[in-house]
């Protein structure tokens, strides 16, 4: 587990933190969680989404709890580089929607001493591993794994299944695109789904 209170050190020392799950396992409220401590801290943080995410403000962050941080959106990963200039800490939400020059962002970041908080999606709706994440997870020194619950059996969940169909990796979406579900259901829903695989 992270150290919290070991980025107060006179030899700043940065690191890489990954938040990751399925949906509506909480991601988004652990980095908010992770960011107010900063703030509260006195540390300057800095807060980061991509563009493309609108669901539920076009600025902010907000989890599906509604708990919401101000952020910037960015329409790439080198725009973070470019706006965290002297900055403690660096939060980048939904990071599996970003480019894979993000490794190399959280990387430089890192190295000049900055605090990196990311949270993503792991996994696809396919079940395959999605865009930076994979790669964010082995640079990282400490990874976060958090489960939802499935909404079919009730155990822990770790995918996210689509059931609004479409074959596009990015489909913006919630409750009404996307169900959390453990292992066993969500081979099974792709059993449903696809016959003849």
């Amino acid at each position: 587990m992270f150290l919290e209170n070991s980025f107060h050190s006179p030899s700043r020392r940065g690191s890489i933190e990954v938040v990751c799950g399925s949906m509506f396992s909480g991601k988004t409220e652990e980095l908010i969680r992770r960011l107010r401590r900063a703030k509260i801290a006195k540390l300057k943080v800095e807060i980061f989404k991509p563009a493309v995410d609108t669901r539920y403000d076009v600025e902010k962050v907000v989890s599906h709890d509604a708990t919401e941080i101000h952020s910037t959106p960015v329409p790439n990963s080198s725009n973070i580089l470019l706006l965290a200039t002297n900055v403690d800490v660096v939060g980048i939400d939904e990071a599996q929607f970003f480019d894979v020059g993000l490794v190399h962002v959280c990387n430089q970041l890192a190295d000049q001493g900055v605090r990196v908080i990311v949270a993503g999606l792991d996994m696809d709706f396919m079940g395959k591993p999605f865009g930076p994440i994979p790669a964010l997870l082995a640079a990282a020194e400490y990874v976060t794994k958090v489960h939802a619950i499935c909404m079919r059996c009730g155990n822990l969940a770790n995918h996210s299944h689509r059931i609004t169909g479409g074959s596009e990796l990015v489909q913006l979406g919630e409750l009404d695109s996307y169900q959390a579900l453990c292992r066993n259901c969500f081979y099974d829903a792709m059993k449903k789904d696809n016959p003849t695989s």
